[in-house]
């Protein structure tokens, strides 16, 4: 009976994807091999391990409460320190012939010469990973995207530089989604395969040479050596940038697709990941219609490339010419639907089996399964991780009990997660002046604080500069009233809460997103202004500003922090006696407007929960699953 009990909670558990890959030197490569055998075995996972001296790149499915395990079995060899593991909650393959297609019905662990073979040619040695190009958050290359074409117009002709995003994926990859922008040319190389790239690189070499190149792949491997590879080049090729994390990260940051159009080609069984925007940008081989779907996996039957087939144009034993074979004036004669099971590699192999499981590595940075998953037995999304931050004087008790209702109404989509502030603060008390009661008895209104044994205790995020960390074990009359504009004042101790969250994110995460409140708000606002710069080490996708304020720093401009947010706050009718409309108002001013949403409510120093506030919060929260 118990083992029945066992088995149907395993069988009801979600299934998950892991993708991690490390560049290090691997000392011992064989008791690596011997280590994932072992593992992934025990724990049941599948996929693809792949194991060079310069580092491993690992693709692998199952349980997700098996792939937590492995995780923290990886973590413990200091190999892969800094090692960002990306999981991600998913349903089962549309049918057992994309499962094999994608490497998910059994483990394969192979040693390969390199990580990532980046040229097929014997003779072409490939580039040193150090002198990869600089890399840019999804928010800086969105910015420089943006801003590109104010460039063009304010810098003189003759001194310009021009601009470049150079695609490194596949043309099959970039068939279904591209980053497109009027201001900046992209380059396609379209090539079958990735060790296609350094021919095209020599070829255009004139092209990029004394000009800006912004490059990016799937999930940002790619760019690494193809980078490395246009800067051994020398002089007038050093302005290379790549999007650290790739397409992948980008869509994270931008759920809406921002400058991305269609959807991201992923190499797992989901095929391809889109965002919000639901535009098609692929079209059927054959007629032309819009199209982007390779679930069928219909290929050219010279090279073996995927192609896009609408249904319509389906038909069982027909032939492919795809487009690259079509310049080259091969025969339109066509190719077999995938039937048999000798088309099993969704790439031409160049023999280290690496491009593959590069992609499908670093592809998703998805949390959560498509909106309508298919085919019976499918499990409802992963629910959103959000870290939630207290204001001043607060603990993660009382903000848990006051967001109470919140919590219960985001129940089924959302997971609230409460901590204590770093700096605990002493016990103050501000005693009430006593009444005259008719014109000559003195009454006592407060005779004392309560006994300390009954008080919990109260952090802060930020403190005032003559801040004494020592927490004392009495109470501290306060020297003056309640000021509504402390906060202001409160400018201290910024590093540690910022070092406290690191670790947090470290040993609880992940997070999908940040909610702060008051003092939480401003610590979270300035955390999302960084997000390029703690990649790694403070990853999320949106924050929740309530009753906010900007930190008085000076380091962040109007519309300058591109991350998707929601603002709420009072609308200035007076209620709010801590955070004034216009401070909430000017924080939310420090975000770009196209990612962010502002709600205004009449009510005080809360997080309203009745309609239509928690409604506009929902759906905030829905674009994220």
């Amino acid at each position: 009976m118990e083992e029945n009990k066992q088995q149907q909670q395993q069988e009801e558990e979600e299934d998950g994807i892991l993708l991690y890959y490390k560049y290090a030197h691997v000392p011992d490569i064989n008791d690596l091999v011997s280590f994932y055998d072992s593992n992934c075995k025990s724990l049941g996972l599948l996929g693809r391990v792949r194991i060079a001296p310069d580092g491993v790149n690992v693709t692998v499915g199952g349980k997700l409460s098996s792939l937590e395990i492995h995780i923290a079995a990886v973590k413990l060899n200091n190999l892969f320190e800094g090692t960002d593991f990306k999981l991600a909650s998913c349903s089962c393959p549309l049918n057992d012939k994309i499962a094999k297609e994608c490497g998910f019905t059994s483990l394969s662990i192979r040693v390969v010469k390199e990580l990532v073979t980046f040229s097929s040619h014997p003779l072409l040695k490939s580039p040193t990973i150090s002198n990869a190009g600089r890399h840019l958050s999804a928010a800086q290359f969105h910015s420089v995207l943006h801003s590109a074409g104010s460039f063009s117009e304010n810098e003189g002709h003759s001194q310009r530089k021009q601009l470049f995003l150079l695609d490194a994926r596949n043309l099959y990859e970039t068939r279904i989604g591209k980053f497109q922008t009027s201001n900046v040319e992209t380059l396609d190389p379209e090539i079958r395969q990735y060790s296609d790239l350094p021919s095209w690189i020599d070829s255009h070499a004139e092209q990029l040479q004394g000009n800006s190149v912004l490059m990016y792949c799937t999930g940002g491997i790619r760019c690494e050596m193809a980078s490395a590879y246009i800067r051994s080049k020398g002089a007038g090729f050093e302005n290379v940038f790549q999007l650290y994390g790739g397409i992948q990260r980008y869509l994270e940051q931008f759920p809406d697709g921002g400058f991305f159009k269609g959807k991201n080609f992923v190499f797992d069984h989901r095929i391809s990941v889109g965002s919000s925007n639901a535009d098609v940008v692929g079209s059927c081989l054959l007629c032309g219609s819009s199209f982007d779907d390779y679930s069928s996996r219909c290929r050219c039957t010279y090279c073996r490339m995927l192609v896009l087939v609408c249904d319509r144009c389906q038909k069982d034993g027909a032939k492919y010419v795809c487009e690259l074979c079509q310049k080259q004036s091969k025969g339109i004669e066509p190719v077999p639907l995938i039937g048999s099971s000798g088309y099993l590699n969704s790439t031409p192999d160049d023999g280290s089996g690496a491009v593959e499981l590069e992609s499908a590595t670093l592809c998703d940075h998805m949390t959560s399964p498509p909106e309508h998953p298919q085919g019976h037995g499918s499990r409802p999304p992963k629910k959103l991780k959000i870290l939630c931050l207290h204001g001043f004087r607060q603990n993660a008790s009382g903000f848990k009990g006051r967001t109470a209702s919140l919590t219960k109404k985001l129940k089924d989509i959302a997971e609230l997660v409460f901590i204590d502030a770093p700096h605990e603060l002493p016990f103050i008390y501000q005693p009430r002046p006593t009444e005259i009661v008719h014109g000559s008895i003195e009454l006592e209104v407060q005779k004392g604080p309560p006994p300390l044994e009954s008080c919990k205790k109260k952090f802060a995020w930020l403190v005032a500069q003559d801040f004494n960390s020592s927490r004392g074990t009495n109470w501290k009359i306060a020297e003056e009233r309640f000021d509504p504009l402390q906060y202001r004042q409160q400018t201290d101790g910024y590093d540690t809460s910022l070092a406290y969250l690191k670790d947090v994110f470290s040993q609880s995460g992940p997070f999908d997103g940040i909610l702060g409140f008051s003092q939480g708000a401003a610590m979270a606002a300035s955390v999302c202004g960084q997000r390029g710069r703690l990649d790694g080490e403070i990853d999320f996708k949106f924050a929740i500003l309530c009753s906010g304020f900007a930190l008085q720093t000076g380091e962040f401009e109007m519309g300058s922090i591109k991350c998707p947010s929601i603002h709420v706050f009072g609308n200035g009718l007076g209620k709010d006696r801590q955070i004034a409309r216009n401070a909430s108002m000017e924080l939310a001013n420090l975000f770009e407007k196209s990612c962010s949403l502002i709600i205004e409510h009449e009510s005080g120093h809360i997080i309203p929960t009745r309609s239509p506030y928690i409604d506009q919060i929902k759906a905030f929260l829905l674009r994220f699953l």
